[in-house]
C-alpha cells in the first residue's frame, strides 16, 4: 500500500510518541500485564488506522472534457443553488462532499485548465457537515478556467478533526483533470461550484471517488 507523503512523518513519529506515553504511564503507575497488553492493542489499532488514513491508492484517470470529476472521495452531502460571492459573484450549483476519517483524503483537480484564483482562509473547525463550515471553517478557494473560458470554483474545507490543509499549486499554473492537488488531514469536506445550467450526474447520498466519479457535464 502506497502511503501519501503527508503521512510519512506522522507514521515515523507515532511509535516514538506511543512508547514515551507508555514509559511515562508505567513509571508513574506500574501497569499490570493486562494493562500493558491493552495499551499495546489500542496503540496498534491507532497505528494501523493511521496507515489506512494516509493511503494513496493508484488510480487510472480518464480525462473528460466538459465533464467535472469529483475532487475527493466521500459522500454527496448536498446539491443546491447558492450565490458564490467570493470570486464568481453569481448563482451556482454547489455540490458538497463529506469526507469521513475513513475515506481517502487525497484531493484532485475536478477539471483541466489554469488556476486563476487561489486564497487560503484561516477559520474555525466546526464539524465538516455543518452548513456554516463552508464559510466559517479553515478552507481554501480555488478557481480553474478551462480553454473554453468556463470557470469552476472548488474548496477544501477543514472539519472538526482536521487541522491542516495542504494545496500544492499556485495561481497561474496549468493543471490537469484528476491530478493530485492537495490533502486534508483527518475529517473534512470538499465543495464544487458549477454553472447553473450544468447537467448534474449525482444525487445526495451517492458515494464518489476523487478523479473517477463524474459529478456533472458543463
Amino acid at each position: 500500500m502506497k502511503i501519501h507523503k503527508e503521512g510519512k512523518d506522522i507514521l515515523l513519529c507515532t511509535p516514538i510518541v506511543l512508547l514515551l506515553i507508555y514509559y511515562g504511564m508505567h513509571k508513574k503507575v506500574a501497569l499490570t500485564y493486562h494493562q500493558s497488553i491493552g495499551f499495546a492493542v489500542v496503540s496498534g489499532a491507532l497505528y494501523f488506522w493511521l496507515i489506512y488514513f494516509f493511503r494513496d491508492p493508484y488510480r487510472i484517470i480518464h480525462t473528460q472534457d466538459q465533464y467535472i470529476l469529483g475532487p475527493a472521495d466521500g459522500k454527496i452531502l448536498s446539491i443546491q443553488k447558492t450565490y458564490e460571492g467570493e470570486y464568481l459573484q453569481e448563482e451556482r450549483i454547489k455540490i458538497s462532499i463529506f469526507m469521513s476519517p475513513f475515506n481517502v483524503h487525497v484531493n484532485r483537480f475536478p477539471m483541466s485548465g489554469r488556476i486563476v484564483f487561489f486564497k487560503y482562509h484561516p477559520g474555525k473547525h466546526l464539524v465538516a457537515f455543518h452548513p456554516k463550515s463552508s464559510s466559517h471553517n479553515e478552507r481554501t478557494s480555488i478557481v480553474i478556467e478551462n480553454e473554453n473560458g468556463q470557470q469552476i470554483l472548488f474548496r477544501q474545507i477543514a472539519g472538526l478533526m482536521a487541522r491542516r490543509i495542504k494545496f500544492y499549486f499556485k495561481e497561474g499554473e496549468e493543471v490537469q483533470q484528476g491530478e493530485k492537488c492537495g490533502f486534508i488531514k483527518f475529517g473534512s469536506r470538499a465543495e464544487v461550484y458549477l454553472p447553473i445550467d450544468a447537467n448534474i450526474k449525482v444525487v445526495v447520498g451517492d458515494k464518489v471517488k476523487g478523479g473517477i466519479t463524474v459529478l456533472a457535464k458543463i
